[in-house]
């Protein structure tokens, strides 16, 4: 048996409790407005399901031992099980899926930089025949939402697989080394051009062609810039696959504009996703650097995803295309739990809506009864509460209790009496004034209306 000294979590994960799970609601919101329908799928697949999907990634995959005849994996991403899902169900011809699940990499963790071992994505993904790049803009409004209600500010780096193998063409790299030419490019984010450059050359690329992957891929910019840069390079304009990627890129950019989200974008020729089953536009969404937050500098990209038309496909089904992406949720934790800990010092906070309170003279009986009633009365319309889980709590003992709960509802013998509770905001705001408020006496019938109201103007009050 471990000793109480030694208990800890497996190297790579992390618990999960109170506030850190409720990030998940905000991204849920959103993702429901987009007419998102939820998705779950089992924790580990057919090794057959998951293999020849990752690339070089294929190595971090957990294998898992035969109890069964079937040998499995642990799922390494939500996207291929959603494929396989949509294989298997030939009635599916078009669908928004959203859903939050662990998944699992046999990777070197660095928990202070939300890279893990075991970890949360939170996934969209939009799946049918639509006209070009019209989904596709959806999910990167869906990301600058996200993001928006989070208060974090992001930069989603763009690039197209087309236009990538395009230029990997023109520069002249051989067709069975483009996909390694891919996953070594897209090391630039973390590491210089001469590193990515000699990780080339190690992989059967000549210096002149590594040189001139080097010229293109060390490019970036607003859309309109780099469409425009890009049309004049004739040697690229030869090329047919970069031109149909350079189209999509141009649809893209005016949906972009039409939504007003364009600015939060840079057009990047690094960006290579080196997962195998991305077919044309590709995406990573990277905070903005923040010096009052220094978390933002070690977390690295916080989402990431694209289209992938050809992977249902491989399962045995008709093609069915499909675009997403998928939020790093441990990531996105890393950064929101620097921010409170830094306004609270505290990684636990009561999530309660209402604290209920009862307060008497010498013969109060503590109002058990009436708290547990008025408790059970705003459960019932939703609403998140709780009371001292005493007979007869002192104030100061319910007070502390309560810290961190906006509202107080306030029970004494004589409001009972008369039908009436006591309603009043009880922390945040002008802490001055909110001491000298006794708030506000409601009939018991409109205690949930009134509640609903003090709840929404505090949450005016703090947007």
């Amino acid at each position: 048996m471990a000793s109480k000294g030694s208990l800890k979590t497996p190297k790579g994960t992390r618990d999960w409790v109170g506030g850190d799970l409720h990030l998940r609601d905000h991204i849920f919101t959103v993702l429901e407005r987009h007419g998102g329908v939820p998705l779950d799928t089992p924790v580990f697949e057919l090794r057959s399901v998951l293999s020849e999907k990752y690339g070089e990634e294929s190595r971090l995959i957990y294998n898992l031992e035969d109890q069964g005849g079937e040998a499995c994996s642990l799922r390494y991403d939500l996207t291929v099980p959603f494929a396989r899902w949509l294989s298997m169900r030939s009635d599916v011809q078009h669908i928004k899926r959203y859903q939050i699940a662990k998944v699992y990499r046999r990777d070197q963790p660095a928990i202070s930089r939300g890279r893990l071992r075991e970890f949360y994505q939170c996934d969209f993904d939009i799946a049918g025949v639509f006209d070009p790049m019209i989904p596709d803009a959806e999910i990167l409004c869906i990301i600058a939402e996200v993001f928006e209600a989070f208060q974090i500010g992001v930069t989603v780096k763009l690039n197209h697989r087309k236009i990538l193998d395009g230029m990997f063409e023109v520069a002249g790299v051989p067709k069975d080394k483009i996909r390694t030419t891919s996953s070594a490019v897209d090391k630039l984010d973390k590491a210089p051009w001469d590193e990515v450059r000699k990780e080339l050359l190690d992989k059967g690329l000549s210096e002149e062609v590594a040189d001139r992957v080097g010229t293109y891929v060390r490019r970036s910019g607003s859309m309109r810039e780099m469409l425009d840069n890009l049309r004049l390079d004739s040697e690229l304009g030869a090329n047919k696959f970069l031109m149909e990627g350079l189209a999509d890129m141009e649809l893209l950019a005016s949906y972009l504009e039409a939504m007003n989200v364009v600015d939060k974008v840079s057009f990047d020729l690094s960006l290579a996703r080196g997962l195998d089953y991305y077919t044309g536009l590709i995406y990573e969404v990277v905070v903005l650097p923040d010096p009052a937050n220094p978390a933002t500098l070690q977390v690295g990209s916080i989402a990431a995803g694209g289209r992938y038309d050809e992977l249902v496909g491989m399962y045995g089904r008709r093609p069915l295309p499909c675009v997403g992406i998928s939020f790093g949720v441990d990531r996105i934790f890393t950064l929101l739990d620097a921010r409170r800990k830094k306004k609270s010092g505290s990684d636990l906070t009561n999530q309660a809506e209402v604290y209920i309170m009862a307060f008497g003279g010498k013969e109060f009986d503590g109002l058990l009864l009436e708290r547990m009633r008025v408790a059970r009365q705003l459960w019932a319309a939703g609403i998140r509460a709780e009371f001292a889980a005493k007979v007869k709590p002192k104030p100061l003992q319910q007070f502390n209790a309560s810290e961190g709960v906006p509202v107080a509802v306030m029970l004494g013998q004589e409001e009972l009496d008369a039908g009436q509770v006591r309603v009043k905001q009880l922390h945040g705001g002008d802490k001055n004034a909110a001491s000298k408020d006794k708030g506000q006496l409601v009939p018991r019938e409109n205690l949930v209306e009134e509640v609903r109201k003090l709840l929404a103007s505090i949450q005016l009050e703090q947007e």
